[in-house]
């Protein structure tokens, strides 16, 4: 991706335009951390790039940006820009066109973004970011009250950033985050739900929390159970814990593990048919939060006799054969009552068995 990336500032270049790669993967690069974000910021113009790369695509919110496709991988390039008019604090509504790097800089949010990249491989310091990128901290491009009243956004990711990278937030930052922490009420639940995301994935989640509960931001986020929340290693085990399933934006899928891992974790005798209906990973979950042991878990799954319906060694066709009747609902009935037998060691998963089982309950006599 890297000599990828160098070989699209080239080309930029070539058609005589200043280009470099910028943001997330200069900054990553420069910390010795893997990065596959790569962001890239120009003089010309998205009609320029357009001519440049004929496959080039502009995105639905423009922006000044411009998505090209180079080598299957897609890199989103930006024209230098200054950002006149914020809307609702959170977009751009006004942009100008410029000509200077240095003022590009100047509009993004932390110094620790503003690393660049020329097509030699040259790192660009223009705005000291090594500085900060050293002393593990994170301030922001500018006034800290100017860019977070600006772009709400920029709270979350300001923690987000503290919790991945484990670093500091800036004293005139934390004050502005917790002067404008109701402007969070404005961002819309999608965004808030993407940035909480990274947070809670994070292998320092803890860290993002406190600092959450720190700044008061629980509160506009609606997060009102935070305090009491236990760090699982995945996020969908941090959302069961917070209630918000009537607030936030989640997947069916999402909705569906939330719902399972709270009614396991609610049954604190783990009883064998809800390990079994829940899965082993909806069950681990539910054994972080009640700070149980999940290797006790892995083996009780482990020992199940059966993991799926389709493990029952008969299934719908055979049993209409057995008690010579046509496909109905009763056999999904049977099919569950055998998977209880089963699942309760009350029956042996043996086709010869479960047709005496059969024969003796549901034949008629």
């Amino acid at each position: 991706m890297y000599n990828s990336s160098l070989k699209i500032l080239s080309l930029i270049e070539k058609a005589g335009f200043k280009a470099y790669i910028v943001g997330g993967f200069p900054r990553d690069l420069y910390l010795k951390r893997n990065s596959a974000d790569v962001d890239i910021c120009t003089n010309a113009t998205p009609k320029d790039l357009k001519a440049i790369f004929k496959d080039s695509m502009l995105p639905k919110e423009q922006y000044g940006s411009v998505t090209v496709i180079y080598n299957k991988i897609h890199f989103e390039i930006t024209t230098f820009r200054k950002d006149i008019k914020y809307e609702n604090n959170r977009l751009p509504v006004k942009i100008k066109y410029i000509d200077s790097l240095y003022e590009d800089l100047g509009r993004r949010d932390f110094l620790i973004n503003t690393l660049c990249i020329d097509s030699s491989g040259n790192m660009i310091d223009l705005l000291n970011a090594k500085e900060d990128l050293d002393n593990k901290i994170i301030r922001t491009v500018g006034p800290a009250r100017t860019k977070i009243s600006e772009d709400a956004l920029r709270i979350l990711r300001a923690i987000r950033f503290a919790t991945i990278l484990n670093f500091s937030l800036d004293e005139e930052l934390k004050k502005s985050i917790k002067k404008n922490a109701n402007l969070l009420k404005k961002l819309s639940y999608h965004r808030k739900k993407e940035e909480l995301d990274k947070i809670f994935s994070s292998m320092n989640a803890s860290y993002g929390i406190s600092l959450i509960l720190e700044l008061g931001l629980d509160i506009p986020l609606e997060l009102n159970n935070l305090k009491e929340v236990v760090v699982t290693s995945n996020s969908i085990g941090i959302w069961a814990q917070l209630d918000v399933l009537d607030k936030y934006e989640f997947t069916n899928s999402e909705k569906e593990l939330i719902k399972n891992i709270n009614v396991f974790r609610k049954n604190y005798s783990f009883d064998n048919y809800i390990l079994y209906k829940s899965d082993l990973y909806i069950a681990s979950m539910a054994a972080e939060i009640n700070h149980m042991d999940k290797k006790v878990i892995t083996r009780k799954y482990m020992s199940l006799p059966i993991k799926n319906i389709k493990d029952i060694k008969i299934n719908g066709d055979e049993i209409c054969k057995v008690l010579n009747i046509k496909p109905s609902r009763i056999i999904k009935d049977i099919l569950h009552d055998l998977e209880k037998e089963i699942i309760y060691n009350r029956l042996e998963n043996e086709y010869d068995e479960i047709v005496k089982y059969i024969k003796n309950k549901y034949q008629e006599k």
